[in-house]
């Protein structure tokens, strides 16, 4: 097998855990490989590190898979690997609806597998992994027996890799419009072409944190897509609820979806641009007993992290501005940049801009089915806040 050694001076990073070994980590390589291929991992002193696999068109050179010398990665690797994930899944509760394979916090870099009950969606997002695909949808045909598997790899991460962007079915062919039940509501999920997976499994535990809190209350959801959040208030008690969205579809699934649920004459959805809704209704003092806010990702590089930290301060000083006295802001970050300590200094900015005091409810990140690991940022991307505006 290929060995990649290591320089001395990052050893310790990669030897405390971290999976990923840089170009420019790399002292030297002995024997041939293609990308894709697994190599042995040594440092400096050519002591095992780990095993993973190579691509030399990436700037993450090696992923490793496994640090015990002794396993072989093959087919059965990825069949017993499989089979963990899922046991953690099953103890931790999450069974019908779940993120199956969350990449490097399950060992497994840059594999994404979302169960959505007898439906399965995929995403290899590295060469390396994407070498294994077959033996990944193998390893789900026979642990679980699935009525369909769909792949999502339409994604431009991809390219960084050296790879396409596509999506298909990996099983044969069903529709790809389905319905999962979630919280005791019921959720259309275009598997073909909704955002990411085709639904935000993260956000499950946290869309039930608001059930008291919205108890009678009149409610505005921001950044709504396709309503989950707005739909678990109108369940939950909400005297009324209007959720924003700037893409037609989503709006349409969003209506689709309350109207799924008998919650059509409490809930109903609007195309807008949030931003500019935000500011209009807060110059003219329109208020809500409770605002919720999802945003998408304001960057993925670090050159534009600033950017992201002035957008979520202006939506979230928008946002208070719209809740009355002693109602609510819901508020989450999926920018993984944004640390959640950098995203409280954040709120408590926009509140004293915004001239108003707040007290934390409660402050979350995704559902355990997307399990963190210390260390690896992005592992830990979520952040989601419940504050009393006063």
């Amino acid at each position: 097998m290929t060995k990649v050694f290591l320089k001395r001076k990052i050893t310790n990073r990669v030897q405390n855990g971290h999976p990923w070994i840089f170009a420019n980590e790399i002292e030297k390589q002995e024997g041939e490989t293609k990308d894709g291929d697994i190599v042995e991992v040594a440092d400096h002193q050519g002591r095992f590190i780990g095993k993973g696999y190579i691509n030399t068109r990436s700037q993450i050179r090696v992923r490793l898979l496994t640090r015990d010398k002794a396993v072989e990665i093959n087919a059965g690797y990825f069949l017993k690997a499989i089979k963990n994930c899922w046991e953690y899944r099953k103890k931790t509760g999450y069974t019908e609806n779940c993120r199956l394979v969350f990449g490097e916090a399950d060992s497994l870099p840059q594999l994404i597998v979302d169960k959505f009950n007898d439906y399965f969606v995929i995403q290899t997002l590295a060469l390396g992994i994407d070498k294994w695909k077959p033996a990944i949808v193998d390893a789900i045909r026979q642990i679980f027996h699935p009525r369909g598997i769909y792949e999502r790899n339409d994604v431009p991460v991809r390219e960084l890799e050296g790879l396409e962007q596509q999506k298909g079915f990996l099983s044969d062919p069903f529709d790809p419009k389905i319905i999962i039940h979630e919280n005791g509501l019921r959720f259309h999920v275009d598997l073909e072409n909704g955002q990411k997976t085709g639904y935000f499994l993260d956000q499950q535990d946290n869309r039930r944190a608001i059930q008291h809190i919205v108890k009678g209350a009149e409610v505005l959801g921001a950044f709504t897509y396709t309503g989950t959040f707005e739909i678990h208030a109108a369940h939950y008690g909400a005297r009324n609820v209007l959720g924003l969205d700037i893409s037609e579809n989503a709006v349409v699934q969003a209506n689709q979806n309350a109207e799924l649920n008998g919650l059509g004459d409490i809930c109903r959805f609007e195309v807008a641009n949030a931003f500019d809704v935000l500011k209009k209704w807060s110059k003219e003092e329109k208020q809500f007993d409770v605002v919720m806010l999802d945003p998408p990702a304001f960057t993925k590089s670090r050159e534009t992290i600033q950017r992201a930290i002035t957008g979520y301060k202006e939506i979230n000083l928008r946002g208070m501005k719209l809740v009355k006295p002693g109602g609510f802001l819901v508020t989450s970050s999926c920018t993984s940049l944004v640390q959640p300590e950098l995203f409280l200094q954040v709120i408590d900015m926009a509140a004293r801009d915004a001239k108003r005091r707040i007290r934390q409810v409660c402050f979350q990140t995704q559902s355990a089915d997307h399990p963190i690991i210390r260390g690896l940022d992005n592992t830990q991307y979520l952040k989601f806040l419940i504050v009393e505006v006063q």
